[in-house]
């Protein structure tokens, strides 16, 4: 399972498609494609003669001398006998700290008991940890007034263990979404901004504003008390690489990771828990801001189509199946002469805002490494339109690549990529829920291939809690793909999250081996398929 449970409601309807049953061309391994074979690796094809509405599906060529398809039987032989990773890549491991490690007050909470478990994390042989440095924290109270004092405490904590840091600039709210624990809202300055103007948040079809994250909308407008969101942004993050420089300078920060969105995650807020989302749900589009509607009236202007310049109207809702709707169903409008222009316009919007955020970071940060974060929305991923992810900015149906353009503007910025949902098995998603027509596996393959193919250095980590043997193998043969002619592999892995489940003996025993496979370190208890 992914996330949630799934209601659905529409009046709009084009049938709904068969399920799929599981089948070694739908849910691909880690392929070597160049940009010559990535479109035409992903064909269309009918599901049941039965339906009266074709349901398409996303598969690969099938010459496995070029895309090293493995059959049914061998994909069960490889569950049975584990890869042997001694020797491969040595691959960094870090783990996430606990959401509530910083309080609001910027206070450092529990430091005794977090520097034992960061001992215990050490004796595994982990590279580092990554934190989340929450800006409704930091500069809660006044713009430009910052208050680092919890963080540096942790800082130099993790420093005196000779453990590395990834920092995260979270400009998003916590809470509200799957696994978050804690409740930390945006700065208590912008919140009140945002009392008079709600537009400065992202807002649905209805009218209905979200206070997770700033509208891009606002990126160049001076709402923010004479600052722009992206000069706020600036401002931020400048802080933060003074008040550290000594972390800097010392090695002890390896990468800053720049959050561009809702869960730090480069798209729109397009399925939010806390307004009724449930899983499988292909969410809304989230560009009713009267800024973004602006921009989009005056691109339809441009194009002498001004009667373009609104919204889908028949796009259902949170909890729709793209079947029950005339825009995602297959032939729908997503397709159509509208359909194009409006989801070109909403992904460009996706793309020119990372360009703008990491143009700066890269100016804050020079001569650190940068990363940004896109989410693994893998439901769907087995119809033609993809709605989940056109509702999310990622403009991916099947007959369009719609991860290359932003793999294209983080090697731009030198920034790597950080991908999500690389423990999940896509057999898993369709005997847990089959309707959801879900493909982790096939997503993953296409999004390192993306950055792969522009090389930039590709990281992950795993989407939902993971403790055991079987997803931690799913998790190496991602970072080190088997029989790649390039080499290619994961620059890191951030395991989510610390915690006392983790650190239980069993647990710990299962992450231990893992680290050390992903480092390339021999271990002795493989199993084999006689086992």
């Amino acid at each position: 399972m992914s996330i949630s449970s799934f209601s659905s409601s529409s009046s709009m309807a084009c049938f709904s498609p068969p399920l799929l049953t599981h089948s070694p061309l739908i849910s691909s391994p880690i392929l070597n494609l160049g940009p010559a074979n990535i479109l035409t690796s992903r064909k269309v094809y009918s599901i049941s003669k039965r339906a009266r509405s074709l349901s398409r599906v996303r598969c690969q060529q099938d010459k496995a001398e070029d895309h090293n398809v493995v059959s049914v039987s061998e994909t069960n032989q490889n569950q049975l006998q584990e890869r042997d990773f001694s020797g491969t890549p040595y691959v960094p491991v870090y783990v996430m700290l606990p959401l509530e490690i910083i309080n609001l007050e910027c206070e450092l909470v529990s430091a005794d008991d977090l520097l034992n478990q960061l001992k215990i994390l050490k004796s595994q042989n982990v590279d580092g940890v990554m934190v989340d440095c929450w800006w409704g924290v930091v500069e809660a109270h006044a713009p430009q007034q910052y208050n680092w004092n919890g963080y540096k405490k942790l800082f130099q904590i993790v420093r005196d263990l000779k453990l590395k840091i990834q920092a995260v600039m979270s400009f998003h709210e916590c809470g509200g979404n799957v696994g978050d624990n804690v409740h930390i809202p945006l700065p208590q300055w912008v919140t009140e901004i945002g009392q008079g103007n709600p537009d400065i948040y992202f807002r649905n079809r209805d009218g209905t504003s979200n206070s997770e994250c700033l509208t891009w909308g606002v990126d160049k407008e001076r709402v923010f008390r004479g600052r722009t969101a992206v000069e706020v942004y600036f401002d931020y993050m400048r802080s933060f690489r003074v008040e550290f420089d000594d972390f800097f300078a010392g090695g002890i920060i390896s990468e800053i990771e720049i959050g561009l969105g809702p869960c730090g995650e480069l798209r729109y807020p397009s399925y939010p828990a806390k307004h009724g989302w449930r899983y499988p749900g292909i969410g809304e589009f989230q560009c009713y801001d009267q800024y973004l509607m602006k921009s989009l009236e005056s691109t339809a202007e441009a194009r002498k189509l001004a009667f373009w310049g609104k919204g889908p109207e028949n796009s259902g809702s949170y909890n729709s199946s793209p079947h029950e709707t005339r825009f995602f169903c297959d032939g729908g409008d997503y397709d159509s002469y509208y359909g194009r222009f409006f989801l070109n316009w909403y992904s460009q919007v996706l793309v020119d805002h990372g360009d703008r955020v990491l143009a700066l970071a890269n100016l804050a940060f020079e001569g650190t490494p940068i990363a940004a974060k896109l989410s693994g929305i893998h439901w769907w991923y087995k119809t033609a339109s993809h709605a989940a992810e056109l509702t999310a900015g990622f403009y991916n149906p099947c007959n369009r690549d719609g991860y290359a353009p932003i793999a294209s503007m983080l090697k731009k910025h030198g920034a790597a990529l950080n991908f999500t949902c690389v423990e999940l098995r896509t057999l898993d998603q369709h005997e847990d829920f089959p309707e959801a027509l879900a493909d982790p596996e096939g997503l993953v393959w296409q999004v390192l291939n993306a950055a792969w193919d522009v090389d930039i250095p590709v990281a992950s980590e795993n989407a939902l809690s993971c403790y055991d043997r079987e997803g931690y193998n799913k998790i190496l043969e991602n970072a080190k793909p088997r029989n790649d002619s390039y080499g290619r592999h994961l620059s890191a892995f951030t395991y989510l999250r610390l915690s006392s489940l983790l650190l239980e003996k069993h647990n710990l025993t299962e992450f231990e081996r893992f680290v050390r496979r992903m480092h390339g370190e021999q271990v002795l208890d493989l199993q084999s398929a006689t086992d």
